[in-house]
């Protein structure tokens, strides 16, 4: 009866192991699951707006490209506005290595409009008043997105990512990444 015990505790074991590592190629963060790195990035087909005007923008949109896609609360607050801010700052250092910034946060596109102008924002910020762009960044806790971040390669592959953000100092940290990953 003992051994019987044992080797039914150890099947068990095993098929716990076994489904973990099936699923542990993904990561989980308080907004869900988030995707694999060195996967394709998840697509996205959103309105936003930018310095031009506004408009629809594709991941494919941007193939050849290095994208910082950060997710982020709410335009106007804190912190979404401090980390909006660094990436402005940073911006020339981002488009010299081939890389463009997009945010994306359920505000609507009129809010990143009128965001944009009271911060002097130049790059894309778009809506995801759904958050179906968001859910499959694992970025939704309902109804805002969560502060996320990925770097997506040229190839529309996610090379990396930051959970959790805290805002100040951020976008440095994502240029850093950058600058390692293109070395």
């Amino acid at each position: 009866m003992k051994r019987r015990f044992l080797f039914s505790a150890s099947i068990k074991v095993l098929l716990a192991a076994s489904s973990w590592a099936a699923f542990a190629n993904r990561a989980l963060a308080l907004g869900g699951v988030l995707p694999a790195l060195g996967e394709a990035a998840p697509d996205f087909d959103l309105e936003g707006i930018n310095k031009q005007g506004p408009l629809q923008r594709k991941l494919a949109d941007l193939s050849g490209k290095w994208l910082v896609l950060y997710f982020y609360p709410k335009d106007f607050t804190s912190g979404c506005t401090l980390e909006a801010r660094g990436f402005q700052k940073d911006l020339v250092s981002f488009r010299k290595k081939g890389a463009e910034i997009i945010g994306i946060s359920a505000d609507d596109p009129d809010q990143h409009a009128s965001f944009c102008g009271s911060e002097g924002l130049t790059y894309t910020l778009l809506s995801d008043p759904d958050g179906s762009v968001s859910r499959a960044y694992g970025s939704w806790l309902a109804p805002f997105s969560q502060r996320h971040t990925f770097l997506i390669d040229p190839n529309g592959i996610l090379k990396a990512r930051w959970t959790a953000v805290q805002p100040s100092g951020h976008s440095q940290e994502v240029l850093k990444e950058l600058e390692k990953l293109q070395a």
